[in-house]
């Protein structure tokens, strides 16, 4: 049974498929991605997956920015409605914001012939971002009661901690759709329209690479992110 915590991030539906996969495609989306687009991509994939017609497949791109709303989403915690439009989708978490400078990774991966724990995933997920930060000298980690990825910010006032990376993912038939996100160098101020992780404490805020000085490009990134990924999902 999935833990309390784990729901906010994670939406489950029934049944898997059985047998161990091929390693997942990449695929990298050079120009920005609707939402609507991209989520009918995603669940093809994975009904392709549990068929076993097509392979696993990490999905790296952009959003214009939007809001999309998890299955925990609370009605207060969308503080502008009108600023971004605002997709409800059946991933687990709560409010998330996406736009330019945001790397998205979209992990669609047979969870049954990874072993099916779904807390571990999850746990893989994090470590997957932990360790692609660590690649440009970021500190990160998780946080008790605190879904994402999160760094000090001493500098800031004791106890300032600011989220970096978020993630929330769907299990359909044993394979799992949507995944992370990374912030690269988004507007920050965009992330104003909503209460981040429904926390709205002012010492735990939004950061990104580029607000931290770290100035790298997207290519970068996704180098990073392919390099880890391959040493946390073996």
């Amino acid at each position: 049974m999935v833990s309390e915590t784990l729901t906010t991030v994670v939406a489950v539906d029934s049944s898997s498929p059985a047998g161990f996969p091929a390693p997942p495609e990449w695929q990298v989306s050079e120009a920005p991605v609707g939402y609507e687009t991209a989520l009918a991509r995603m669940e093809a994939r994975a009904a392709s997956i549990a068929e076993r017609s097509e392979r696993e497949l990490v999905w790296l791109l952009e959003h214009p920015p939007l809001i999309t709303a998890g299955t925990s989403a609370g009605e207060g915690e969308l503080l502008v409605s009108d600023r971004f439009p605002v997709f409800k989708t059946g991933r687990g978490g709560r409010y998330t914001y996406h736009g330019p400078g945001q790397r998205v990774g979209y992990v669609m991966v047979d969870l049954k012939a990874r072993g099916g724990d779904v807390r571990k995933f999850v746990f893989d997920l994090e470590e997957w971002l932990i360790r692609t930060l660590a690649v440009f000298g970021v500190t990160a980690g998780r946080r008790e009661g605190r879904i994402g990825v999160w760094v000090a910010r001493p500098e800031k006032g004791d106890g300032y901690e600011d989220k970096i990376a978020a993630l929330g993912i769907r299990v359909r038939k044993g394979v799992t759709f949507h995944g992370v996100s990374l912030n690269v160098s988004p507007d920050l101020s965009h992330f104003s329209a909503i209460m981040p992780c429904g926390i709205s404490e002012q010492r735990y805020g939004v950061t990104s690479l580029s607000d931290l000085g770290i100035v790298v490009g997207m290519d970068d990134v996704d180098r990073a992110l392919r390099a880890k990924f391959g040493e946390v999902f073996p």
